[in-house]
């Protein structure tokens, strides 16, 4: 004790027999430590693989959740195009989805789910956000049909934005191209000419856009220029359409169907327009000879159908003709001749 205090030798040995007693130390606990270490890393591998799975299902979740976000995103840009799109005649509109596609080179129509239910009327103007679509054909409770411009029956009369000229665009059974078949082969038409609606027919109101020439042919030995044309509405990339009610007092405005607030050209022409009155016609003069038969008096013996002064005996004169009744200016000017 003396000694270790003085020197501190008993430290040093302390210090060299823990330097031999560690391998054996070390050698105990190994399997103890071994075994912490091996449930550390299965309790770790499990967690990790929990985690993971966790943060999988939350990423599903969060892509779905992007899409959603993302389809609600590009339909509120849609509907925003819809409502930019409408003619200033446009009164109010209703979107429709298409529930059934029915495309070939014999019929070009879609069925879309609003019917009469919602107020949509046989005829009605059908568009989306770059141009006219079509019109509806058949119109149940829930649902209609809708005829697109590129159906082969369908045909829709247009004005060529440049130059004013009127004509109709015939479809041709494709998505993709519209047929201008009656225009002469010196008519003033090039491609790249925009067609718009001409506001005749009366279902489509009045300038609004519907294709594009592509392509224009002219042959020395044929009258009628053969051209082609583009619709500028996306048919084959169609999923919400636009229906549109116009307003009756507004110029470009199209006439209505029966029961729309206005009447058909053939009501026009059954009843008439009330508010036009019949203009007033100038007697009609009665024919010259009665006029002259009625000068001749009464009186007396009966006198000669001819006024004229017969032959004197003796005389090779024949008898002068009888004369004729003046015609007054108003029968001359009703007959057109000169008064």
């Amino acid at each position: 004790m003396f000694l270790d205090q003085r020197r501190g030798w008993l430290e040093q040995a302390r210090y060299y027999l823990s330097a031999a007693a560690y391998p054996l130390q070390l050698a105990v606990s190994s399997p103890t430590a071994a075994w912490r270490w091996f449930e550390e890393s299965v309790e770790t591998r499990q967690a990790l693989r929990a985690e993971n799975d966790a943060l999988r299902a939350q990423e599903r979740v969060l892509e779905m959740r992007s899409l959603r976000f993302e389809a609600l995103s590009r339909e509120n840009g849609e509907l925003r195009g819809l409502r930019g799109a409408l003619p200033p005649v446009a009164d109010h509109w209703l979107v429709a989805e298409i529930v059934n596609v029915e495309v070939n080179s014999l019929q070009q129509r879609v069925l879309i789910n609003r019917g009469a239910r919602n107020g949509v009327f046989k005829g009605q103007a059908v568009m989306d956000s770059a141009g006219l679509l079509g019109q509806t054909i058949h119109v149940g409770p829930w649902s209609a049909e809708v005829i697109l411009i590129t159906d082969p029956e369908h045909a829709l009369p247009v004005q060529i934005e440049r130059t004013g000229v009127r004509t109709i665009a015939v479809g041709t059974g494709d998505t993709q191209s519209l047929a201008l078949p009656y225009l002469p082969a010196n008519a003033d038409v090039a491609a790249g000419d925009l067609l718009v609606t001409s506001g005749l027919g009366g279902v489509f109101p009045q300038g609004y856009p519907v294709a594009r020439v592509v392509e224009v042919r002219r042959d020395a030995v044929q009258p009628l220029a053969q051209i082609q044309a583009k619709p500028l509405a996306q048919l084959n990339k169609l999923r919400e359409v636009m229906l549109v009610w116009f307003r009756p007092d507004h110029p470009a405005g199209p006439t209505l169907s029966r029961g729309q607030g206005q009447s058909t050209v053939e009501d026009d022409l059954a009843s008439g327009n009330p508010t036009y009155r019949p203009q007033p016609v100038p007697p009609r003069p009665a024919p010259a000879r009665a006029s002259a038969s009625a000068s001749v008096p009464t009186t007396g013996a009966p006198q000669p159908a001819s006024h004229a002064p017969a032959s004197a005996p003796g005389s090779s004169e024949p008898a002068a003709p009888p004369s004729r009744a003046p015609v007054s200016s108003s029968a001359s000017a009703s007959a057109g001749g000169p008064a």
